[in-house]
This record gives C-alpha cells, structure tokens and sequence, in this order.
C-alpha cells in the first residue's frame, strides 16, 4: 500500500527526521504516527470536540462554583496581590 507525502514542508521534515535517526522514511513516519496515537491513546491529547460554547460554559460553571471572595478588584487589590503594598 503506498503512501505518498504531497506537502514539501511534511516531506522535509520527515526526511530529517530519518536523516537524523538513521530510520528508513517508512520507518520514520511509522514512528512518529506510533508515538502520536500512543500519546493520543493516554489522553495526553484528547481533543474536546464539543463546540467551543459548551466548553466555555463548562469552564464558567466550575468558576461560579467557588463562589464570590468578596475582595474588590481595585488598585489597591492588584498592588496586594502582586506585593507592592
């Protein structure tokens, strides 16, 4: 079964990878395509493909759940929180 690398950027870096491994090209786009699903596998990268408006609600939703500090976000609070008292 072929595979045939059309984009000259993916082509340079797969060669450069193998130059640099001493991998035959078939090797080296094996490798990495391994490493990648394997990450992917260990939810290292799991994509959310939930629209971005769920995901921010969700993130909001976790905010709102601690609840108010009470503190007044003024200059007086910025200069608190960074030290310059």
């Amino acid at each position: 079964m072929a595979f045939h690398i059309r984009d000259p950027e993916t082509d340079r870096i797969v060669r450069a990878l193998a130059a640099k491994t001493g991998a035959t090209l078939t090797d080296a786009v094996r490798k990495a395509a391994e490493e990648k699903l394997a990450r992917v596998e260990r939810n290292d990268e799991a994509v959310d493909l939930r629209p971005l408006r769920e995901r921010i609600r969700d993130i909001q939703e976790r905010v709102a759940a601690h609840g108010k500090t009470g503190l007044k976000a003024d200059k007086a609070f910025f200069d608190w929180l960074s030290g310059d008292e």
